[in-house]
């Protein structure tokens, strides 16, 4: 069986909500794996939401820029080992030229926008090396996205002064009220972090998936079989509700509109979503543990 250590405790403790004492059951029973230990809370009715992107760990800021016909949009990660960095103008800076280099010469990927030009013969691969010399701390380049519109438009919104970027792309014309319009959705996806843009983007693997850990939970309190079938029906419709974008009641609504009767004649096509550190792990150590080492050694 694996050590179930402190800091794995604490992990599934932040991830999922759930207490203590039954977070350290749930790795004992599932010898130490961490998303085996979440579908058993979740099973057992215990925990009910779970991120599976994992805790927030690296700092930085989300970029964003939209060309002036709103057809291109771009967002980037660009991460700091400190916050304190992040808000250093130079930072800043350099990644706002960043996304403007990348509509203006069209890298689409991370690999072309390194090897872009920034200035002079300099590589922006290059430039960065000069920078993280003279800052003194790491900095890298996580993640790129750029929508182009196919027969509309895109808009752009940026979060919590740029620790969320977002990238929506509508059907119609980029009208000024459809471009509000547009603004709203994306601060709503930036808000409920939809999963999906709609049914059809959920697979039915996912859907296996959240169906199993509701029949487990169904069976947990007792029901019978043939009630548990007709109960996962509704589960399943709350499930795109709460996970799939255009199904969504609109975060601002008053009368319980979902985000497509919001968007009324232009629909959303879709959606980027980035968040700082989304997925990245920091290192932590067990201090207690550690000390605990040291003196026995």
């Amino acid at each position: 069986m694996a050590t179930v250590t402190a800091a794995l405790v604490k992990e599934l403790r932040e991830r999922t909500g759930a207490g203590m004492l039954d977070c350290k059951k749930a790795l004992e029973t599932n010898d130490g794996d961490i998303e085996k230990a979440i579908d058993y809370l979740r099973e057992k009715g215990i925990t009910k939401a779970v991120k599976k992107a994992g805790r927030i760990a690296a700092e930085g800021l989300i970029f964003d820029a939209v060309t002036p016909d709103h057809k291109k949009a771009v967002i980037l990660e660009f991460n700091s080992e400190t916050d304190f960095v992040a808000k250093n103008e130079e930072f800043k800076e350099f990644g706002r030229k960043l996304v403007k280099l990348a509509l203006e010469r069209n890298a689409h990927q991370l690999e072309e926008l390194n090897e872009t030009q920034i200035e002079g013969d300099k590589k922006v691969s290059e430039a960065l090396t000069e920078l993280i010399a003279k800052i003194g701390e790491n900095m890298s380049l996580r993640r790129l996205a750029v929508v182009v519109a196919r027969d509309g438009f895109v808009q752009t919104y940026s979060h919590l002064g740029g620790k969320l970027g977002v990238i929506v792309e509508m059907s119609g014309e980029a009208t000024e009220a459809n471009l509000e319009k547009a603004k709203n959705i994306a601060m709503h996806v930036a808000a409920m972090d939809p999963k999906y843009l709609s049914e059809e983007e959920v697979t039915a693997s996912d859907l296996e998936h959240e169906k199993e850990i509701a029949r487990k939970q169904l069976e947990e309190e007792g029901k019978p079989a043939n009630i548990i079938e007709k109960i996962l029906i509704g589960k399943m419709h709350k499930f795109y509700e709460e996970n799939c974008l255009v199904d969504q009641v609109y975060v601002r609504a008053e009368n319980k509109e979902t985000v497509k009767q919001y968007a009324g004649d232009i629909k959303v096509l879709s959606f980027e979503r980035f968040k700082v550190g989304e997925g990245i792990e920091k290192r932590e150590e067990d201090f207690a543990a550690e000390v605990a080492a040291q003196i026995k050694g």
